[in-house]
């Protein structure tokens, strides 16, 4: 069975990755969004919910994964956080084998997957495209998310590979650090070259 081309979109937190997805959905390459499926199999019925609150009692309610208790569990127990993975990531699996189902019949794909490089993600995917700004634009950008603070932009950097290095490892990258419009043709133009290499 003859599949997509796998784009793996990825970058460090704050860098503009969701944006960057969207302008790949307007240039019509479809986007798996693992964070997406992941939040709606965690919401209110979602179909992790009584294996989570199995593994994990009085850390779901009616609105879904109650989210700062399993969050206190996981973040600070390496063994808890490794359990909710074994839930999670093979249910994404499952997920992402029928959305390239559901599009086998299309040029290309994209798979964003914020821990592409971290979590070994790479292997799945045939071209990386790192997303990535400025560092000062970064901080700048997390800042002024509601809850965040340094101390937890820091931590968050702490688990992510560094920009520099997921920029040398990957096959393209699109700066954010720029206006929307430059950004988007950034995109399209990445498109307009891989769809033509693909025909090639």
């Amino acid at each position: 069975m003859t599949r997509p081309h796998i784009i793996g979109l990825t970058g460090s937190i704050a860098m503009g990755k969701s944006t960057v997805a969207k302008m790949f959905e307007a240039a019509g390459v479809p986007v798996f969004d693992a964070d997406a499926e992941v939040r709606r199999m965690q919401g209110p019925g979602g179909a992790l919910l009584p294996e989570i609150e199995a593994a994990f009692p009085g850390t779901t309610g009616p609105e879904g994964v109650l989210r700062e208790k399993l969050g206190d569990i996981v973040f600070s127990d390496a063994d808890a956080l490794a359990r909710l993975e074994m839930l999670v990531h093979p249910a994404v699996a499952r997920k992402r084998e029928q959305f390239l189902e559901r599009h086998a019949d299309r040029t290309m794909v994209v798979f964003d997957i914020p821990l592409l490089f971290e979590k070994g993600g790479a292997a799945l995917v045939d071209t990386v495209v790192v997303v990535s700004a400025p560092a000062e634009m970064q901080r700048e950008r997390v800042l002024m998310r509601k809850g965040m603070t340094p101390e937890k932009f820091a931590d968050i950097l702490a688990l992510q590979l560094p920009d520099a290095e997921k920029r040398a490892r990957a096959d393209h990258v699109i700066d954010t650090g720029t206006s929307l419009e430059k950004t988007a043709a950034q995109v399209q133009a990445l498109v307009d070259k891989l769809t033509a290499d693909l025909r090639a």
